[in-house]
Protein backbone atom coordinates (compact mmCIF):
# COMPACT_ATOMS: atom_id res chain seq x y z
CA UNK A 1 0.00 0.00 0.00
CA UNK A 2 1.55 3.35 -0.95
CA UNK A 3 2.40 6.08 1.41
CA UNK A 4 -0.57 8.16 0.50
CA UNK A 5 -2.59 5.80 1.98
CA UNK A 6 -3.08 3.77 5.24
CA UNK A 7 -5.77 0.98 6.44
CA UNK A 8 -7.73 0.13 9.53
CA UNK A 9 -8.96 -2.77 10.27
CA UNK A 10 -11.70 -4.05 12.12
CA UNK A 11 -11.52 -7.30 13.51
CA UNK A 12 -14.09 -10.45 12.15
CA UNK A 13 -15.79 -11.13 8.46
CA UNK A 14 -18.81 -9.90 7.57
CA UNK A 15 -20.77 -10.21 4.51
CA UNK A 16 -23.94 -9.06 3.22
CA UNK A 17 -25.14 -10.11 -0.16
CA UNK A 18 -27.15 -6.97 -1.84
CA UNK A 19 -29.54 -8.06 -4.51
CA UNK A 20 -30.61 -4.89 -6.78
CA UNK A 21 -31.56 -5.00 -10.39
CA UNK A 22 -31.50 -8.82 -10.28
CA UNK A 23 -27.58 -8.70 -9.87
CA UNK A 24 -26.27 -10.06 -6.18
CA UNK A 25 -23.64 -8.31 -4.66
CA UNK A 26 -21.21 -8.44 -1.45
CA UNK A 27 -20.02 -6.26 0.93
CA UNK A 28 -17.04 -7.34 2.58
CA UNK A 29 -15.31 -6.37 6.08
CA UNK A 30 -12.22 -8.25 5.58
CA UNK A 31 -10.64 -10.34 8.67
CA UNK A 32 -6.97 -10.38 9.45
CA UNK A 33 -7.14 -7.72 11.70
CA UNK A 34 -9.54 -4.85 11.24
CA UNK A 35 -12.52 -3.39 8.64
CA UNK A 36 -10.08 -1.93 5.77
CA UNK A 37 -10.97 2.13 5.70
CA UNK A 38 -8.59 3.62 3.07
CA UNK A 39 -7.98 7.41 4.39
CA UNK A 40 -5.78 10.19 2.56
CA UNK A 41 -3.22 10.16 5.03
CA UNK A 42 -2.49 14.01 3.22
CA UNK A 43 -5.88 14.96 3.89
CA UNK A 44 -6.30 17.92 6.22
CA UNK A 45 -7.77 17.53 9.79
CA UNK A 46 -9.78 19.92 11.95
CA UNK A 47 -9.03 21.10 15.41
CA UNK A 48 -10.75 18.05 16.25
CA UNK A 49 -8.29 15.43 15.02
CA UNK A 50 -6.54 15.99 18.77
CA UNK A 51 -8.84 13.37 19.79
CA UNK A 52 -8.08 10.49 17.07
CA UNK A 53 -5.86 8.33 20.17
CA UNK A 54 -7.08 5.74 21.71
CA UNK A 55 -10.02 3.72 20.53
CA UNK A 56 -10.79 6.80 18.36
CA UNK A 57 -7.03 6.16 16.84
CA UNK A 58 -9.38 6.13 13.21
CA UNK A 59 -11.48 9.25 13.90
CA UNK A 60 -11.80 11.02 10.66
CA UNK A 61 -12.31 15.25 11.08
CA UNK A 62 -12.46 16.64 8.34
CA UNK A 63 -11.24 20.49 7.76
CA UNK A 64 -14.30 21.45 5.25
CA UNK A 65 -17.01 21.10 6.60
CA UNK A 66 -20.03 19.74 5.05
CA UNK A 67 -23.84 19.14 6.18
CA UNK A 68 -25.42 16.23 6.70
CA UNK A 69 -27.57 14.75 3.96
CA UNK A 70 -31.33 15.66 3.50
CA UNK A 71 -32.18 12.25 3.38
CA UNK A 72 -35.67 10.94 4.99
CA UNK A 73 -35.36 8.21 7.41
CA UNK A 74 -37.84 6.71 9.72
CA UNK A 75 -38.96 6.95 13.22
CA UNK A 76 -40.06 3.55 15.10
CA UNK A 77 -43.78 4.64 14.08
CA UNK A 78 -42.95 5.44 10.24
CA UNK A 79 -42.88 8.90 10.44
CA UNK A 80 -40.47 10.96 8.16
CA UNK A 81 -37.56 12.27 9.62
CA UNK A 82 -34.21 14.47 8.75
CA UNK A 83 -30.51 15.77 10.10
CA UNK A 84 -31.96 19.13 9.90
CA UNK A 85 -35.21 18.24 12.20
CA UNK A 86 -32.26 17.86 14.96
CA UNK A 87 -30.61 21.69 14.12
CA UNK A 88 -29.47 23.36 17.25
CA UNK A 89 -28.66 19.84 18.78
CA UNK A 90 -24.99 18.01 18.66
CA UNK A 91 -26.24 14.70 17.12
CA UNK A 92 -24.29 11.36 17.32
CA UNK A 93 -25.41 9.28 14.43
CA UNK A 94 -24.85 4.97 14.65
CA UNK A 95 -25.85 3.12 11.40
CA UNK A 96 -26.22 -0.20 12.36
CA UNK A 97 -27.74 -3.55 11.49
CA UNK A 98 -28.20 -7.02 12.99
CA UNK A 99 -26.48 -8.84 10.42
CA UNK A 100 -23.49 -6.61 11.48
CA UNK A 101 -21.60 -8.37 14.69
CA UNK A 102 -19.56 -5.29 15.23
CA UNK A 103 -22.67 -2.69 15.48
CA UNK A 104 -24.45 -5.01 17.75
CA UNK A 105 -21.33 -5.15 19.84
CA UNK A 106 -20.74 -1.62 20.42
CA UNK A 107 -24.66 -0.55 20.68
CA UNK A 108 -24.00 -0.71 24.83
CA UNK A 109 -21.31 1.94 25.12
CA UNK A 110 -23.41 3.73 22.65
CA UNK A 111 -26.66 3.47 25.19
CA UNK A 112 -24.31 4.13 28.11
CA UNK A 113 -22.95 7.61 26.40
CA UNK A 114 -26.70 8.66 25.72
CA UNK A 115 -27.73 8.07 29.34
CA UNK A 116 -24.70 10.00 30.38
CA UNK A 117 -26.11 13.04 28.55
CA UNK A 118 -29.63 13.28 30.13
CA UNK A 119 -29.91 17.00 29.60
CA UNK A 120 -31.22 16.62 25.61
CA UNK A 121 -28.13 18.68 24.20
CA UNK A 122 -26.71 15.96 22.73
CA UNK A 123 -29.08 13.51 20.50
CA UNK A 124 -28.20 10.07 20.15
CA UNK A 125 -29.51 8.71 16.60
CA UNK A 126 -28.85 5.11 16.14
CA UNK A 127 -30.13 4.44 12.51
CA UNK A 128 -31.20 0.71 11.58
CA UNK A 129 -30.20 -0.09 7.78
CA UNK A 130 -31.99 -4.07 8.18
CA UNK A 131 -34.47 -4.64 5.28
CA UNK A 132 -37.93 -7.17 5.75
CA UNK A 133 -40.50 -7.40 8.26
CA UNK A 134 -38.75 -9.79 10.43
CA UNK A 135 -35.53 -8.35 10.48
CA UNK A 136 -36.64 -4.66 11.76
CA UNK A 137 -38.53 -6.40 14.46
CA UNK A 138 -35.77 -8.08 15.20
CA UNK A 139 -33.61 -4.93 15.42
CA UNK A 140 -36.65 -3.08 17.44
CA UNK A 141 -36.55 -6.11 19.96
CA UNK A 142 -32.81 -5.60 19.94
CA UNK A 143 -32.51 -1.87 20.49
CA UNK A 144 -35.60 -1.96 23.22
CA UNK A 145 -32.94 -3.37 25.53
CA UNK A 146 -30.28 -0.80 24.85
CA UNK A 147 -32.36 2.15 27.19
CA UNK A 148 -32.74 5.06 26.45
CA UNK A 149 -31.91 4.88 22.54
CA UNK A 150 -34.89 5.23 20.64
CA UNK A 151 -35.16 3.66 17.13
CA UNK A 152 -34.78 4.84 13.83
CA UNK A 153 -34.68 2.94 10.22
CA UNK A 154 -33.37 3.53 6.91
CA UNK A 155 -35.83 0.79 5.03
CA UNK A 156 -33.71 1.75 1.92
CA UNK A 157 -29.94 0.88 3.60
CA UNK A 158 -28.62 3.64 1.65
CA UNK A 159 -27.39 6.28 4.32
CA UNK A 160 -24.23 4.24 4.97
CA UNK A 161 -23.21 5.12 1.58
CA UNK A 162 -23.95 9.00 2.10
CA UNK A 163 -21.78 9.21 4.70
CA UNK A 164 -17.91 9.35 4.60
CA UNK A 165 -17.95 5.79 5.19
CA UNK A 166 -19.22 4.96 1.96
CA UNK A 167 -21.08 1.75 2.91
CA UNK A 168 -18.72 0.56 5.81
CA UNK A 169 -20.57 -0.76 9.19
CA UNK A 170 -20.62 -0.11 12.13
CA UNK A 171 -20.28 3.61 11.04
CA UNK A 172 -20.84 6.29 13.52
CA UNK A 173 -20.72 10.23 12.73
CA UNK A 174 -21.10 13.07 14.54
CA UNK A 175 -22.71 16.77 13.75
CA UNK A 176 -23.00 19.81 15.33
CA UNK A 177 -25.05 22.29 15.88
CA UNK A 178 -25.06 23.29 12.30
CA UNK A 179 -26.29 19.81 11.10
CA UNK A 180 -22.41 19.85 9.62
CA UNK A 181 -20.51 16.48 9.67
CA UNK A 182 -17.36 17.27 12.19
CA UNK A 183 -16.18 13.73 12.36
CA UNK A 184 -16.42 10.51 11.51
CA UNK A 185 -16.01 6.88 12.35
CA UNK A 186 -15.97 3.40 10.31
CA UNK A 187 -15.75 0.20 12.95
CA UNK A 188 -16.34 -0.79 16.08
CA UNK A 189 -15.25 1.99 19.50
CA UNK A 190 -16.19 2.44 22.89
CA UNK A 191 -18.36 5.84 22.51
CA UNK A 192 -18.67 5.53 26.20
CA UNK A 193 -14.86 6.12 26.61
CA UNK A 194 -13.88 9.65 27.81
CA UNK A 195 -12.08 9.97 24.63
CA UNK A 196 -15.06 9.88 23.00
CA UNK A 197 -16.63 11.73 25.28
CA UNK A 198 -13.61 14.65 25.54
CA UNK A 199 -14.55 14.88 21.84
CA UNK A 200 -18.40 15.58 22.30
CA UNK A 201 -17.85 18.00 24.77
CA UNK A 202 -15.60 19.99 22.33
CA UNK A 203 -18.65 20.30 20.26
CA UNK A 204 -21.14 20.66 22.54
CA UNK A 205 -19.21 23.46 23.55
CA UNK A 206 -19.20 25.68 20.51
CA UNK A 207 -22.05 27.93 19.91
CA UNK A 208 -24.51 27.28 17.05
CA UNK A 209 -23.52 30.40 14.81
CA UNK A 210 -26.53 33.07 14.22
Amino acid sequence: MSGSKRGVWIGGALALAVIAGGTIGTLYAMHAGPFKAETDASAEKSELARFAVGPLAALETPAVLEAAPDYVFKTRDGADVRFKDFRGKVVLVNLWAMWCAPCRTEMPTIAALAGSYPDGDLVVLPINVDTGEDAVADAISFIDVHEPLPFYGDPKFQLPFEFPGKGKMPQTILLDREGRIRAAFAGEADWNSAEAKALIDAVLAEPLSS
